[in-house]
């Protein structure tokens, strides 16, 4: 499981009595959020920083420890912010700032100069924000008493986004292919990508992908087909298109494994050595947590293999969506959003059906994928777009609907959402901001954990609604 690290702040010019009751209520406070916060992450006290060789000792060992995946200080007492300094210019997790005090309420009737001095988080945590301010650090600030559910609610989601980063740092991407051929807005810069995210995102020809799928045994693609028959329904009697699948899926899980991969991408254009454009391979692939971007959008397959990472735990879907096209009936306007295959079943509002229909681009056999309508409730649209000098994330409010009548003639898994705060601000404003047309939905995740995302991460953030 997942750690964080709590840092508490004092100094010594108040004596060892008043060092030993900051050990004693740090050491309470950390039992406590390591309850609050069960089943999430667990939370480790290390030393008071009360000199900068103590606070550069701590620092360094969130460093490099690997299940730490941020930090989260307190300063107790006033503790001075400049032996700080050379412990956070070292610190490479994310960190929140906890604005609190080992007491609720004040002792009006016994309050003393001695309490003052032991219970002044107001002093120095001002004085603790000011170099953070000062450094230019990223960080978290949650304010209140530390077991209010609101403030706990604050951790939860700092460590839900540092979980999620972490994950980022060891994520490698499998680019089947190259970027769609003259596609903009999917292309973007692999490099800073890995810099500023930690993607790793390499090339792999697509025989790469077929050498592992022709190793596929018929046993194998037996045991496959008992999942899919454990999970779907059955609606073809091309069983054989199925199999196809299930033998790319068998392939494309070998290589993940074997190459350590989290998410990949491919495209239609370029598909040598396969009968089908993978279908419902991938949205099989993408309900375990494997993130997808189609079409070569590596930057939507990590976006979304991360943000289903942060979402693990909470209600709700998370995956990869696309915009296709609109019912523009004037004040009821609707998306359907959808693809030409690969939408995740985490979006399913029933048991999807497994079904086999031609695919009108690729030139290669009908393939087989999964149909269902999408689930309904509050969601959020966000994307993720290279501008040339920097990344930007546009999140967007929307709401998902039931749609209004069957489609039986359209083969394919979708969801319908309503733009807010209506449909031509949603829209205009998606567009002015350059949003791409690959995107990831969520009824799990919300505008606050996105914007935490980009404010850890340093990247820009358009909101819409």
């Amino acid at each position: 499981m997942s750690k964080l690290y709590f840092i508490v702040g004092s100094q010594d010019l108040y004596g060892e009595e008043c060092l030993a009751q900051v050990a004693r209520d740090a050491a309470e406070m950390t039992e406590f959020l390591n309850g609050a916060l069960s089943g999430d992450v667990t939370v480790e006290l290390l030393p008071t920083v009360i000199d900068s060789k103590t606070c550069i000792a701590d620092c360094r060992t969130a460093n490099n420890d690997d299940e730490c995946c941020g930090v989260i200080t307190w300063m107790h007492t006033f503790s001075p912010a400049k032996m700080w300094i050379k412990g956070l210019q070292e610190l490479q997790k994310p960190l929140l700032h906890l604005h609190t005090q080992a007491n609720e309420r004040l002792p009006y009737d016994t309050i003393d100069m001695d309490f003052m001095n032991l219970n002044q988080s107001a002093h120095g945590d001002r004085e603790y924000g000011f170099i953070l301010a000062r450094m230019g650090i990223r960080h978290e600030v949650a304010a209140g008493y530390y077991r209010n559910p609101s403030v706990i609610a604050r951790i939860r989601r700092f460590a839900d986004v540092a979980k999620a980063m972490a994950y980022g740092k060891d994520l490698k991407v499998a680019a089947f292919g190259n970027n769609m051929r003259e596609v903009a807005v999917t292309d973007g810069d692999r490099v800073e990508s890995q810099i500023r995210y930690g993607w790793e995102v390499n090339y792999y020809g697509i025989g790469d992908l077929t050498d592992e799928i022709e190793k596929v045994t018929e046993d194998e693609i037996d045991a496959q087909m008992a999942e899919y028959e454990a999970s779907y329904t059955m609606a073809t009697s091309r069983i054989d298109a199925v199999r196809e699948q299930a033998k790319y899926e068998l392939g494309l899980k070998r290589f993940i494994e074997k190459n350590e991969i989290g998410a990949f991408t491919d495209t239609f254009q370029d598909l040598h050595g396969l009968r089908q454009l993978p279908g419902l391979a991938v949205q099989d692939l993408m309900a375990q947590g494997i993130g997808f971007g189609p079409e070569g959008d590596y930057k939507i397959a990590a976006f979304s293999a991360v943000l289903m990472k942060m979402a693990e735990g909470r209600q709700g879907a998370t995956g990869f969506i696309e915009d296709y096209t609109y019912d523009l009936t004037e004040g009821e306007e609707l998306e359907l959003a959808s693809h030409m295959l690969e939408v995740p079943p985490s979006f399913a509002a029933s048991r999807p059906k497994i079904e086999v229909h031609p695919l009108g681009i690729g030139g290669k056999e009908d393939p087989a994928r999964l149909v269902f309508d999408g689930v309904t409730g509050e969601g959020i649209q966000v994307t993720m777009v290279d501008m040339g000098t920097h990344f930007r994330m546009i999140c967007a409010d929307i709401e998902l609907v039931k749609q209004p009548q069957e489609m039986p003639n359209l083969p394919v898994a979708r969801i319908m959402y309503r733009h807010k705060p209506d449909f031509a601000t949603g829209t205009v404003e998606w567009c002015y901001a350059g949003g791409a047309h690959h995107s990831v939905v969520s009824t799990a995740l919300t505008r606050e954990d996105i914007a935490l995302f980009a404010e850890l991460t340093g990247t820009e953030l358009i909101v819409i609604g």
